[in-house]
């Protein structure tokens, strides 16, 4: 297992990418919608991993509701694990709960899955399957 990228909620990619480009240096490699997640998605890599700028698209979005709750920050970690319903099946009779007992697809059409923050200590973890 290897971390993935750090997702960040904004309001506004446009906005956000003054600071991550011009102020920090970031380079933009692409933004994606993904419509089932109601989420625009602005990725730049870094290095070996990526920050992912999410920004709602849906006044139901999580990420809306993350936004109204805690405003601006870093949203998740993501970790790249082998084989996704393994790992989740690892997960069985753990403390840890795990919200998508189904995998979603996410970015790049990959098998993702998340953890909810209550069981791990306050961090929403999404894991997402290697590319194959």
């Amino acid at each position: 297992m290897r971390l993935d990228h750090i997702g960040i909620a904004v309001n506004s990619i446009e906005e956000a990418l003054k600071t991550y480009q011009s102020g920090l240096g970031f380079s933009l490699a692409d933004i994606v919608t993904i419509d089932h997640q109601k989420v625009r998605v602005a990725v730049m890599p870094l290095g070996e991993y990526s920050l992912e700028l999410l920004e709602p698209t849906d006044p139901l979005s999580p990420i809306r509701k993350f936004l109204d709750k805690r405003g601006e920050g870093i949203h998740h970690l993501c970790f790249q694990v082998r084989n996704l319903a393994e790992k989740l099946q690892q997960l069985e009779g753990t403390s840890v709960q795990v919200l998508d007992a189904v995998p979603c697809r996410g970015l790049e059409n990959r098998k993702v899955a998340f953890l909810h923050p209550k069981s791990t200590h306050g961090v929403l973890i999404e894991f997402v399957e290697e590319k194959q």
